[in-house]
């Protein structure tokens, strides 16, 4: 049987540098028990579940400034706009 979820560990620095562009560190927020290590994971699976990893990257090479919220597309945006302070 075929896995049909993206590579985790793209999807792990997908997810990570989508909140880094938005001055987001999810190891902080992890820290202060704002996200468990179980949201987390279920972040990264989300994201590996998507089929916007191409265009993400492109987002991601795109921000030449800090973002104020997640892309639209991105399937966790929802839970990264919650996290931001």
């Amino acid at each position: 049987m075929k896995d049909i979820l993206g590579d985790v560990e793209k999807h792990f620095w997908l997810t990570r540098s989508v909140a880094r562009c938005m001055n987001l560190s999810l190891t902080e927020a992890m820290t202060e028990g704002l996200l468990s290590a179980e949201r987390y994971a279920e972040m990264v699976t989300k994201c590996r579940a998507a089929d916007c990893s191409e265009t993400c990257a492109i987002w991601l090479a795109e921000q030449q400034a800090k973002a104020d919220k997640a892309p639209e597309f991105c399937v966790n945006a929802q839970a990264l706009n919650a996290l931001k302070p």
